[in-house]
Formats: structure tokens, C-alpha cells, sequence
């Protein structure tokens, strides 16, 4: 009996040494968020006021669920020349948020990565934001932003004064629009059925409906080409002749808002900046799409300093995150703005708000603001042109011609 419990013994104390000896499963290193390497994403932006408080919140929410990742926002003075220093010395920021128009520029002096290269494609972009926002981040062929919001011009009107009926029910009609403008002056003695601020007054931007909404594709494209000059334009100009009998002679932002709170025009081919005016002024509006705007998109690009110090993995994945189709939602619902994000568009609490679901169904039809660096040729000639051509000063054929060679000379001093 002494001799089993002895053996027993040996056998216990060999199975505990050997126990002992043996790893634990906890003990093997396994990589995790709490164990990842701490990184520091760094994204010089636009925002400020009760507009990014929504906005840290997205972001707040982010590090919460990686506890290794800082974002540290900051909003310089000129972003523009703040990147010329920074980026050169390795001291730039990881993320730029910023409007696309400035995406050409800025990769043309390499300041920032083509995101094909983190693995973005166009099916994913295709897939899930909208059609001017995805144009409006591809230059050259090749991706530079992901799109936060857009903005962009639709016609709101007074419904004391007019209905859905006194304009297009397709948006694309404009010989529709003439015909209505003209029943509502001959009912309306002295008032008139909108009021654009680019028909009276030098400005590209709000007749871009007008002219895209006559099949031109762009005022000038990525490689340079005018289309001031094209038949869509010369389409787009004898629209102009003959509406310019049925609208307001001068225009600015101040007379035709004027004239929509006093009465004396049904309607105000504007933007969403333009709302507080309105209800400020206790006027019940509806908003409908018409032509193709010029959509600015906002947009969050990738510094090449972020693949130089190794964080541009985590600087997409923070860009994907804060323009997925929850935060892009959660944002829209709080700042009003119209998120970029096609399912956060479509989404009912989104389309709830009546300036987001009308400003964005007329994004939907819209022209990416030009992301070339050779946008800044356009202005000046199509708002001198529009203003010719408005006047009296010049037929059409003139003024297109002016305004092509204008361009053009405008666009070689940039080569």
C-alpha cells in the first residue's frame, strides 16, 4: 500500500511539473486595437461652429472604437499656403478636407495620393455616393477624394404665388420652362416666374444650369478644352435671348431675394444658403430641381506625407468611416446638408428635411464644380459672355466667340 502511494505521488508531483511547464494560450501575443501601435491622424479642414460640432462627435466615435488612433483636427488660416510649407518638409497633415475644386491643383504638385493606389476603385465609389459627387473626385482618370456633402442651386419657389404646375415636371425642359415663364408674366402683370441672379448680372456659376441643362458638358475640362463655344451653347444662349423678354432686366442675390419675399416673382434659382432668409421671413417655399447645376463637393483627401510616415491605411479608413452612410446621415440630420452618400440621402429622416431631399434631387442631375487646374478660365468669360448676350451688347455667335478665344488664351498662359 506504502509502495502505491508513493508511486501516486511520483506521478502527481510529474504531471504538475509538467503542467508548469507547458505555455498558456493567453500568453501568445495576438494583435489587437488595445495592443496596435498608437498613430496620430492629423486632417487640416473647413469646418467650424455649431456646423463641427456634429462632426467631432463622427470622429469622437471613431477613436472610441480604436483606442490606438488620435484625430487631431485643425483649421489653418490658408489652407493653401500652409500645404506649400508643410507638405515639402514632411509636416503636412494626413487627411485634407476641402473642396474638390482644388484637387486638380493640389495633385499636379504631388500634395496629394491617387486613392487607387489604397486599394478604391470606381465600382466602390459608384456604388456609394452620387453621380456628380463621384465625378467630382476623379481627375486625370484617377480617384483623389472621397466626397463628404454637396451643394448646389434648384428652383425655390413662393407657394403663395405658384405651384409645382407653373414649372417643368421634367427638369431637362427648358423650351417647357420659356412656355411657363411666359403664361405666368402675361397673368401676372409686372411680376415675373424666377429670378436668376447669373441672367442680369456677371455670374458663371448660377447660369450653369442653364448651359449644362443644354447638353454642354463643362465649361472647360481636365485637358484644357473650352466648350464656350459649342452648339450646346449656342443653344443655351438663344434660350437666354428669348427668356430675357419674361425676366428681370438686373439681378443680384439681394434683388432677387427682394423680389421673392415682396411678391414680385414667384420664384429664386438658389442655394441652400438662402433658406434662412426665406423662413426668416415666413415664406412657405417649395424646392424643385431644373437643368444641371454646378454641384461643390466636399471632400476628404490623402496627403503623400500620410504614405511617407506610414499612416494612409488608417487615414482611408477614417475617411471611409466618416462618409459611410450612418455618419453621413447622422451629420445631415443635425447640420442640414446634403450628404454625399447616396443611402444617406435616400434615407426617410433625410428625406424628411425638405431642403435636403429637393436641393438633393437637383445635385442628382448636376455637374461636378471643375476640379482641373484650369477652372479658373472659365469665370470671367462666361460671365461676360452670359452678361453680352443678356444685354444686347453681342448676338450669341459673338459673344460665344469672344468668350471661347478668352478662355483660351486664358487656359495657354496656365500650360
Amino acid at each position: 500500500m506504502k509502495k502505491f502511494w508513493s508511486m501516486l505521488s511520483v506521478l502527481l508531483i510529474a504531471a504538475m511539473l509538467l503542467v508548469s511547464c507547458t505555455p498558456k494560450a493567453t500568453a501568445t501575443p495576438v494583435a489587437t486595437e488595445e495592443t496596435a501601435k498608437p498613430v496620430t491622424i492629423t486632417i487640416w479642414h473647413q469646418w467650424d461652429g455649431a456646423y463641427l460640432t456634429a462632426i467631432q462627435a463622427v470622429f469622437d466615435a471613431y477613436t472610441a472604437a480604436h483606442p490606438n488612433v488620435t484625430i487631431d483636427l485643425t483649421k489653418p488660416d490658408n489652407v493653401s499656403d500652409a500645404l506649400k510649407v508643410a507638405i515639402p518638409a514632411g509636416e503636412g497633415p494626413d487627411i485634407i478636407g476641402w473642396a474638390n475644386d482644388q484637387i486638380g491643383s493640389q495633385a499636379l504638385v504631388g500634395n496629394i495620393v491617387d486613392l487607387g493606389t489604397l486599394g478604391v476603385d470606381q465600382a466602390f465609389l459608384e456604388s456609394t455616393y452620387e453621380p456628380a459627387a463621384v465625378a467630382g473626385v476623379v481627375w486625370q482618370g484617377k480617384i483623389w477624394a472621397l466626397p463628404e456633402s454637396q451643394e448646389g442651386i434648384a428652383i425655390v419657389y413662393n407657394k403663395a404665388l405658384a405651384s409645382e404646375t407653373d414649372f417643368p415636371a421634367d427638369p431637362t425642359d427648358f423650351a417647357d420652362l420659356l412656355a411657363k415663364a411666359e403664361a405666368f408674366a402675361a397673368a401676372n402683370s409686372g411680376k415675373y416666374l424666377i429670378c436668376n441672379q447669373g441672367l442680369g448680372n456677371a455670374d458663371a456659376y448660377h447660369v450653369a444650369p442653364v448651359y449644362f441643362g443644354h447638353g454642354m458638358p463643362t465649361y472647360i475640362d481636365d485637358a484644357g478644352n473650352s466648350y464656350l463655344n459649342s452648339a450646346e451653347a449656342q443653344a443655351a444662349a438663344e434660350w437666354i435671348v428669348k427668356f430675357h423678354e419674361v425676366a428681370p432686366a438686373e439681378t443680384s442675390h439681394e434683388i432677387c431675394k427682394t423680389m421673392l419675399v415682396e411678391g414680385n416673382a414667384a420664384a429664386w434659382w438658389t442655394g441652400p444658403w438662402a433658406i434662412a432668409d426665406l423662413e426668416a421671413a415666413g415664406i412657405d417655399y417649395g424646392i424643385l430641381p431644373m437643368g444641371s447645376p454646378f454641384v461643390g463637393i466636399k471632400s476628404l483627401m490623402i496627403s503623400r506625407n500620410a504614405v511617407d510616415r506610414g499612416t494612409a491605411e488608417v487615414a482611408l479608413d477614417v475617411i471611409k468611416f466618416f462618409t459611410n452612410a450612418e455618419n453621413s446621415k447622422t451629420i445631415a440630420l443635425a447640420n442640414k446638408t446634403i450628404p454625399a452618400n447616396t443611402a444617406a440621402l435616400l434615407d426617410a429622416d433625410v428625406q424628411a428635411m425638405a431642403t435636403v431631399a429637393g436641393f438633393g434631387a437637383a445635385l442628382n442631375l448636376g455637374v461636378p464644380m471643375a476640379n482641373t487646374p484650369f477652372a479658373g478660365a472659365q469665370w470671367g468669360p462666361v460671365g461676360d459672355m452670359t452678361n453680352a448676350i443678356w444685354t444686347g451688347a453681342q448676338t450669341p455667335a459673338d459673344a460665344l466667340a469672344a468668350a471661347q478665344a478668352a478662355a483660351e488664351e486664358a487656359i495657354a498662359g496656365m500650360k
